[in-house]
């Protein structure tokens, strides 16, 4: 049996459900019953065709609403692996340092053509740090203090996950020095991110090495969930730029929030209008059950 989860940014109208049980059956999918998560928020649809047809039928039609289709065995995830910056956080810590230094604008380009896939994530980092030399380290501090910001539904997500048991990863191309205190806010079990190298109070315009990239943002996920015995079905992968597909690809169910066109192509889902509690929604937990902040 599988479910379409129907999430609404702020109301779920009855007849948007209608509309996709019509849907459904205009790809030769006869529903299986409804079944409301949360009263006029976010409602199950049950069918039992393959997943293709349904994603097609479904996702992006329903403007304000999103939709998420996986199988109902299993929904409820044991392993989260997150991305960072503009995903469980709201900005790319990166460009906000350039901001500091002046050069926000040059650095922004660079990150906006990295995250659509089209620069080698590794080697844009590696240029896009060198134009940080100079910059006192003292204003990570400031830029962490001053914009950091965690995306709304994060800490609910990522809490209430770890009371059902799941353990949760933040997984990042961006810095330790934003990263470990994110994922300690948030409520992460541990972070993995890059670390910026800096010598007398400055950066040196260099990362420690292995870099964090997309493949080793897959293999982070792969070892988590091999180190704590979960299947790979049983994983959840959200993330919103081309360096995160391979993670998304390699997870149960891979997630793309508010994400370039590329990664939203590659997931198995997206979240074009909620915030991370959409992530909830879709393991079927109702607001009553989110753990508080």
């Amino acid at each position: 049996m599988f479910i379409a989860t129907l999430i609404a940014k702020d109301r779920l109208p009855g007849g948007v459900i209608s509309a996709a049980e019509d849907a459904l059956r205009r790809v030769d999918v006869e529903p299986m019953g409804r079944s409301w998560i949360e009263e006029d928020v976010a409602c199950d649809l049950l069918f039992s065709a393959s997943l293709g047809p349904v994603r097609l039928a479904l996702e992006g039609i329903f403007p304000g609403v999103d939709v998420i289709v996986q199988g109902e065995a299993g929904r409820r995830k044991r392993l989260l692996v997150a991305d960072m910056d503009s995903t469980m956080i709201t900005i790319e810590c990166i460009d906000e340092l350039a901001d500091y230094a002046g050069i926000k604008a040059e650095i922004s380009a660079v990150t906006e053509r990295a995250m659509q896939g089209e620069l080698d994530f590794e080697s844009a980092l590696t240029e896009r740090v060198k134009l940080l030399k100079g910059l006192d380290a003292s204003v990570i501090d400031r830029c962490h203090d001053e914009r950091v910001r965690i995306t709304p539904g994060a800490i609910a997500l990522v809490r209430t996950m770890k009371r059902e048991g799941a353990r949760c990863i933040l997984v990042s191309g961006g810095f330790t020095v934003f990263a470990d205190r994110v994922a300690a806010e948030i409520g992460f079990d541990r972070a993995i991110s890059n670390r910026l190298e800096v010598a007398g109070g400055k950066l040196k315009g260099s990362l420690g090495l292995p870099i964090v990239g997309a493949e080793a943002k897959r293999e982070a996920l792969v070892a988590e969930a091999a180190m704590a015995g979960i299947e790979l079905e049983a994983t959840l992968a959200v993330g919103d730029g081309a360096n995160d597909i391979p993670m998304l690809q390699s997870a149960g169910l891979g997630v793309a929030f508010h994400a370039k066109p590329a990664a939203a192509a590659a997931a198995d889902a997206r979240i074009e209008y909620g915030d991370l509690g959409t992530l909830l929604y879709a393991q079927g937990y109702a607001r009553g059950e989110w753990e508080a902040a």
